[in-house]
């Protein structure tokens, strides 16, 4: 996909701030309004942006034991797992990654009980691994231009 300075430009600033107007966005890279408007549905319509959110503070929604999980889940039961376990409010990400352990998951619970009973429900599907997680210096980095 071949995208100029420009496009760059605009997706580096709208990963660190989503909520930048178009007449701002177009100010920071000398275009009007209407040219940046158009640029960004582009990427939109291309499938480059896919959405825009907030960074929430899981601590301050009172869900200080944040976890990783690994899991080893039987192929039988991907389906299963996918369709029980995903959609779980605990789960915050989800990947489904190649080795040993097939889905490494981050988690955020209110107590150490309420991420036990998240594991025993994982474990019906497989093997896992809890790793709790004691800061995120890195949470998700921009991606830039290589």
């Amino acid at each position: 996909m071949d995208l100029d300075d420009i496009d760059w430009q605009l997706l580096e600033l709208l990963q660190s701030d989503g909520r930048l107007t178009f007449s701002e966005l177009g100010r920071r890279v000398s275009l009007s309004a209407p040219a940046v408007t158009e640029r960004v549905r582009r990427l939109e319509d291309r499938g480059v942006i896919t959405g825009y959110a907030a960074s929430v503070n899981v601590t301050k929604l009172g869900l200080p034991i944040e976890a990783i999980v690994r899991a080893r889940v039987r192929s039988l039961d991907t389906p299963r797992f996918r369709e029980t376990i995903l959609p779980l409010k605990e789960v915050v990400s989800a990947d489904h990654i190649t080795g040993d352990e097939c889905w490494l998951l981050r988690v955020a619970c209110a107590t150490t009980s309420d991420l036990e009973t998240f594991v025993e429900r994982a474990q019906r599907y497989g093997e896992t691994t809890t790793s709790l997680v004691f800061s995120s210096p890195v949470r998700q980095r921009p991606v830039t231009r290589t």
